[in-house]
């Protein structure tokens, strides 16, 4: 069956079987709840379910391939035809998930702010495997420097992170016209920040939005506390600094 895309949804489907092959190879999914946000025509999902996952969830906004997952799946996965931005956890299980997704590039920001950076929330995520554009994947990835983003800082806090590889344009229907990257997210020990955490996001904020000063000048609405400790960090660049360095830091400020 020929299923055409829709271009204001966002949608590019994945039809390379190497590719298929590749992602579902990265992380457990055998006797896993897996969820899976927009399996579009659902070429990745028949390699999850080749997984021998527990339970398999989909979210797929588009009423027509809601029509047709169902078709194709009858009742080997369970299908939210709804916007991914407006559904809740609670909706979906209580169990930890392992959470794959050829991630939109027009709203892979607000995926990410809504599911996964509230660190005041429940985790309810074991480990993703997310697709993105390959520019925001790097982002997404990187430990420090001018690519990562405060967003990043903020979910590099509570996941390690990983850049798996690149996915060309040719295997997907239609071919988008930039290339993509895989990456691999898994929750680490953290349960919650050893520092106030609304003080940290301030923190951290403060620093990109001089991301051109030093922490030294970026710092000034705060008062810093036994400055001399953390010379060397107000030294630095909010780029320069590492999760535990902006903890160690907000640790100094009040």
């Amino acid at each position: 069956m020929y299923i055409k895309a829709k271009k204001s949804l966002g949608q590019n489907f994945l039809i390379d079987r190497e590719v298929l092959e590749k992602i579902v190879s990265i992380v457990k999914i055998a006797d896993k709840e897996i969820l899976e946000i927009g399996p579009g025509s659902g070429n990745l999902t028949s390699y999850i379910l080749k997984k021998n996952p527990k339970k398999v969830f989909v979210i797929e906004k588009d009423d027509e391939l809601s029509l047709i997952l169902k078709d194709k799946f009858a009742n080997q996965i369970e299908i939210i035809n709804d916007d991914v931005l407006k559904i809740s956890e609670n909706e979906i299980t209580d169990q930890k998930l392992v959470v794959f997704g050829n991630l939109p590039y027009n709203i892979s920001t607000e995926i990410l702010s809504k599911w996964i950076i509230n660190i005041n929330k429940k985790f309810w995520f074991e480990s993703l495997l997310l697709m993105f554009q390959k520019e925001v994947a790097e982002r997404i990835a990187c430990k420090k420097g001018k690519k990562r983003r405060i967003l990043y800082v903020f979910l590099q806090a509570f996941y390690d992170i990983e850049y798996c590889f690149t996915v060309d344009e040719h295997v997907f229907n239609p071919p988008p016209k930039v290339k993509s990257g895989v990456i691999k997210l898994v929750r680490n020990s953290r349960k919650e920040l050893p520092v106030d955490e609304k003080k940290f996001k301030r923190v951290v904020k403060a620093g990109y939005n001089q991301r051109r000063k030093t922490l030294k000048n970026a710092m000034k609405p705060f008062e810093i506390i036994n400055e001399n400790e953390i010379a060397d960090l107000l030294a630095l660049r909010a780029e320069q600094l590492s999760v535990d360095d902006f903890i160690k830091l907000t640790n100094h400020v009040r």
